[in-house]
């Protein structure tokens, strides 16, 4: 391998983004990425050239009487897939949609990727076959502008949180407390369970690794709500685990949340803080990403701009649940799940409240107290509890919160009521004990949110390694 001085990639080398974006028109330019297409013509090849950085490739023409021998031996070389360095000299573009191209003087094969065998051709691919070849399938036009717009919104997320004065806290990913109370949690131990049934055996925890039952945890939010405590406006990010034998396009068994506390805060500091971030993702994501969302936009899901600039533009609305479930028996068409106060509100019903309802965000209140968890704070009636989920059109839910049970007394019977132990929970009861104050907090499923402003359906083909029933491969 040839020496090369420390930094040489990033000083020597500008991405296609910054070449397509500067239009240096004159300038002498190395450009390295992946063929994307080949084109043959009588006097010239044309090669799409593609790196990553942005959708569009750097268009690359060779001229066949200028080209040496050595250039169009690689150019025969050249395939889809195939990594290339091409070297020349940055000119106007002829053609529409383009501003300039590279007058391409040599090339240099650098990684071969042979027709006969490359899964990836040109020409459409289902969603589905592409993630039977997780690996190679970032290599396309959906999934590198899917992966393109998690990185954003990533960014968006840390952005939002930290230029208004909350901290990120790293909560653990293994936890021997279940936060949702629902048990459909991973476990984590050392212990060879085979050999154990083999042997006829019961199962000994205080032999594992932790000196008892570990699970992987459901959601942060019990972990982060003690450095609320602290440090007063706290979010944490990270992945989570849920067993759940769920088989659909809205289901993972991993994925990310985005979980904000905030201290002295009461359900409707929650409300305006949600609707707050909602709008801000939305803002970011079509004004920083607009290739990608012009992408979404022709081939995924036609009129989600439009869609997304209503939501981010639009006052939230607020609604109890006893009203949304009064609005929903107005419903002369019958849904597929009868509403009736008490039930769960399922998607069809959300969708309905935002969508037709009121046109527009909705966010709904003051859910019984049975559907939700042992946390949430009980209202005066006894009845409810101060919950918040957060409906927009196209996926319904997008946030769920709750102002928290900050009494040590009611927190304790609700924890009986669910049926939980207090005593696993000795030390989340201490908050309410030492300096217990008024908090709220919501959590965000990433996935979800990346579905919502790509336009992408299937949870799966937003996150780049999915993890489901029968599933866990590359």
């Amino acid at each position: 391998m040839t020496n090369r001085p420390a930094g040489w990639y990033y000083y020597a080398m500008k991405d296609i983004k910054t070449i397509l974006s500067e239009r240096s028109v004159g300038s002498a330019v190395t450009a390295k990425g992946w063929a994307r297409t080949k084109r043959d013509t009588k006097n010239a090849t044309f090669v799409e050239l593609y790196d990553g950085s942005c959708f569009t490739g750097l268009q690359c023409v060779f001229d066949a009487a200028a080209s040496t021998e050595g250039t169009l031996a690689a150019l025969s070389r050249t395939t889809t897939g195939a990594a290339l360095a091409v070297t020349g000299t940055l000119v106007d573009s002829p053609a529409a949609g383009q501003p300039v191209e590279l007058k391409a003087t040599s090339l240099e094969v650098i990684g071969e990727c042979p027709a006969d065998s490359y899964p990836l051709q040109k020409k459409a691919h289902s969603l589905e076959f592409l993630r039977e070849i997780a690996h190679l399938r970032p290599r396309t036009n959906t999934i590198g502008a899917a992966a393109r717009m998690r990185d954003e919104m990533a960014y968006a997320v840390h952005t939002f949180f930290h230029d208004r004065g909350f901290r990120y806290v790293h909560t653990p990913v293994i936890t021997a407390s279940d936060c949702e109370g629902a048990g459909e949690m991973f476990q984590a131990t050392t212990l060879d369970l085979d050999a154990i049934a083999k042997r006829g055996e019961a199962v000994d925890y205080s032999k594992d690794f932790f000196g008892k039952k570990a699970f992987l945890s459901v959601s942060g939010q019990l972990n982060v709500e003690t450095y609320c405590m602290a440090l007063g406006k706290v979010y944490t990010f990270g992945p989570t685990f849920r067993a759940e034998n769920s088989n659909t396009t809205r289901h993972l068994a991993e994925f990310w949340m985005i979980e904000p506390e905030l201290a002295f805060a009461e359900l409707p500091d929650d409300m305006e803080l949600a609707e707050e971030f909602v709008k801000h993702l939305l803002t970011w994501a079509l004004e920083r990403c607009g290739e990608d969302m012009a992408f979404f936009e022709k081939r995924v899901q036609p009129g989600i701009i439009e869609m997304l600039d209503s939501v981010r533009t639009k006052k939230f609305a607020h609604m109890s649940y006893t009203d949304a479930i009064a609005e929903l028996e107005k419903r002369k068409e019958p849904f597929e799940f009868k509403p009736f106060w008490g039930c769960d509100l399922q998607t069809e019903h959300e969708r309905y409240l935002s969508e037709t309802v009121i046109g527009g965000p909705l966010i709904v209140t003051d859910y019984p107290k049975e559907l939700k968890a042992f946390y949430m704070r009980l209202n005066d009636d006894g009845k409810t509890v101060r919950a918040m989920d957060v409906l927009v059109p196209r996926i319904g839910e997008i946030i769920g919160g709750s102002e928290r049970e900050y009494r040590y007394d009611v927190l304790v019977e609700n924890m009986k009521t669910k049926g939980l132990d207090p005593a696993a929970y000795w030390w989340y009861l201490d908050l309410r004990r030492f300096g217990s104050a008024p908090h709220a907090g919501f959590g965000l499923g990433f996935e979800r949110l990346l579905r919502y402003v790509t336009g992408i359906e299937n949870i799966r083909d937003v996150i780049p390694f999915p993890r489901a029933v029968k599933q866990a491969d590359f």
